[in-house]
């Protein structure tokens, strides 16, 4: 084995610099505002979080560019796992505003001023993650001032980010690739089709008030040729997703149906970090515009309500069924969910 020099604990973490990287700068002018340095390290740490959270992304998005992942791999739990501790992050993430919020209007006015025109909306890392998860500039809010404000290095950096294959659109082919619907072999012996039996079923589990559900489900899983052109997944991955809710139970789809359910957790706890800073923004600056120059807690409430990345997911939802109203799978296809030998 080769012979390492020790390591020591500073050298190792870079504490000399990452422990002289707060430069307040009412410091620099010469005035008193004690809750500055604290500002800069929560906002520091986000930043870090960021960055930790763009490396789980970019591993599990790597997993899915490949051309198929096999069921006996275990490609598709690690990228649970790390979707799951991005979940955890945000969940600090959140959490960690409540640190911010024990400085008051009072105390973050003594350095507010001074920071203009720097803002939280120029974090280039955060708009890394939004469009690598699946955020697309046309769904964004705010647009006019979305890069406005970043510099040439930075815009470049987010426009590349935009370019680039989004977990949402890996998604979307790797569920359009699961043949358990479209593979005849398995219904060979059934008087029709998978769809159309479910359909019957669940058009009986609807009440009166709930009729319309069955249009939207006619457009979006018997209809193919009335299947809206805008939407981020496809007709096969709408289908397949939907499948994998229903029949989780099945070992083969439990993995998978974790998969879905965790990128609705992401969806959640990046509302209810939006969310957090709406509260917190109006109670520390009211209805003043941001030292960015963005419309303050009126633009984050118009994000929050607008950049949901995986609502196609959560919408599924809409048409569960009951586990004992759920149309009975061919034996061979049952076979094939269930563990091997």
């Amino acid at each position: 084995m080769k012979q390492r020099e020790p390591v020591y604990y500073g050298d190792y973490l870079r504490l000399d610099k990452l422990l002289t990287a707060q430069h307040p700068e009412s410091e620099k002018e010469g005035i008193r505002a004690d809750d500055e340095m604290l500002f800069i390290i929560i906002h520091q740490t986000y930043e870090l979080w960021f960055k930790q959270i763009i490396h789980e992304l970019t591993i599990v998005r790597e997993v899915f560019k490949q051309p198929n992942i096999h069921d006996n791999t275990p490609d598709i739990y690690n990228s649970v796992h790390r979707l799951k501790r991005i979940c955890s992050i945000l969940e600090v993430a959140v959490q960690q505003m409540g640190i911010l919020e024990t400085m008051t209007p009072l105390d973050f006015l003594d350095f507010r001023d001074l920071l203009r025109p720097a803002s939280g909306f120029q974090s280039i890392q955060f708009k890394i993650i939004e469009a690598s998860l699946g955020l697309k500039y046309n769904q964004r809010h705010g647009q006019d001032y979305y890069t406005k404000f970043l510099n040439d290095e930075d815009r470049a950096k987010v426009k590349q980010a935009e370019s680039e294959k989004s977990l949402l659109v890996l998604i979307n082919q790797w569920l359009e690739r699961m043949p358990f619907i479209k593979n005849k072999m398995y219904w060979a012996d059934s008087d029709t089709d998978f769809w159309t039996g479910y359909r019957a079923a669940y058009n009986k589990s609807l009440s009166e008030a709930e009729r319309g559900n069955l249009e939207v489900f006619d457009t979006l899983f018997i209809n193919e040729t009335q299947y809206p052109e805008n939407r981020a997944f496809s007709a096969d991955a709408n289908r397949n997703g939907l499948f994998i809710m229903l029949y989780r139970d099945h070992p083969l789809l439990q993995l998978p149906y974790e998969l879905l359910n965790t990128l609705l957790e992401i969806d959640e706890m990046l509302s209810m970090w939006r969310h957090r800073h709406i509260h917190l923004v109006q109670r520390t600056i009211g209805k003043r515009v941001g030292t960015g120059g963005s419309s303050g807690a009126e633009y984050l409430r118009g994000a929050a309500d607008s950049h949901y990345i995986f609502k196609e997911l959560a919408e599924l939802t809409s048409f569960l069924l009951p586990r004992q109203l759920l149309p009975k799978l061919p034996e061979k296809l049952v076979r094939d969910l269930s563990y091997r030998e």
